[in-house]
């Protein structure tokens, strides 16, 4: 199909005519080293901005498009599995009716073409959402992967701007140990970085530490959401055990005792990957995402790595 030059004709007659917009979904990965993390912030490089700034260009858009994200991630936290969702005006994409700049097909190449073939972030789908989808309040869990180098025979140069190289060697096992303690439904205040208003409870669902076979020590985190600083923290506590500096029954006392403690270090943001957006099935997308507003108030829901 050839593409229609100039802001789109067919757009600008449905946003006249009231028509309103469609949901299209966004799959994203990306390498947050040279970023300033998810969010848009005033004379810095962020995902968000980079990614709004791109859609208004190949869409011919006078206005940047806003982009609602599953997990808002910090300065230097990278993502393979990173969902969004944007909402278009009808008319600005070809759903198959001849209306429309581009299909999301030709869409997907346009974006990607437009950041770069070596850009250090990729659109790897973009398609029509599902009704009721919401990529911030449908999901039923966020997963994440933490590595570390602790060992000089297991660092991978290769591998610098996603594992964390840690002085000192650390007890896999000790440490997958306290981490099985942590994980259930309980008040996590101690591994948060409180906001005014927010909620600190959470369900943590899993939380395990293993060494892989070229040596790194690779944690796998999964909860219904994350609050500020909880993955890293939460990180940060298990090698405190690892390297014997708390003991297990001392990191016990501190999950229950919920307030922020100076115990353990919060770990760097480098070695912290968003692997997967964990979604339920297509009809019980709206009702999840109902549920999770009447649950949580807005700030309480968003979850920063």
């Amino acid at each position: 199909m050839q593409e229609t030059v100039g802001l789109n004709s067919g757009a600008a007659a449905a946003a006249a005519a009231g028509l309103g917009t469609i949901r299209f979904r966004l799959d994203i990965s990306y390498d947050g080293t040279d970023f300033a993390g998810w969010a848009m912030q005033p004379g810095l490089r962020s995902i968000e901005d980079t990614l709004m700034t791109t859609l208004a260009m190949i869409l011919r858009l006078p206005v940047a498009p806003r982009l609602v994200v599953a997990g808002r991630t910090d300065a230097g936290v990278h993502a393979t599995g990173q969902v969004a969702h944007v909402d278009l005006p009808v008319g600005v994409i070809d759903l198959g009716d001849g209306v429309g700049l581009m299909t999301p097909e030709m869409t997907l190449r346009r974006i990607n073409g437009a950041l770069g073939f070596n850009s250090d972030v990729v659109i790897r789908a973009f398609a029509v959402a599902a009704p009721g989808f919401d990529a911030r309040f449908s999901p039923i869990a966020r997963r994440y992967e933490y590595r570390i180098f602790d060992r000089v025979e297991a660092v991978n140069p290769l591998e610098r701007h996603n594992t964390v190289r840690f002085h000192g060697k650390l007890e896999s096992d000790t440490m997958n140990a306290a981490a099985g303690a942590l994980v259930g439904l309980r008040d996590f205040g101690a591994f948060c970085r409180l906001r005014p208003g927010a909620t600190t409870i959470r369900e943590l669902q899993v939380f395990t530490w293993e060494r892989t076979p070229a040596g790194a020590l690779v944690a796998t985190l999964q909860a219904d959401a994350f609050c500020h600083s909880m993955v890293r923290a939460l990180i940060g506590a298990t090698v405190a055990v690892g390297e014997g500096r708390l003991s297990p029954e001392d990191l016990n006392i501190v999950r229950d005792e919920a307030l922020r403690t100076s115990e353990f270090t919060v770990m760097p943001a480098h070695g912290l990957t968003l692997t997967e957006v964990l979604y339920p099935p297509a009809e019980e997308l709206g009702p999840r995402a109902e549920l999770t507003r009447r649950r949580r108030e807005l700030t309480d829901s968003e979850e920063i790595a």
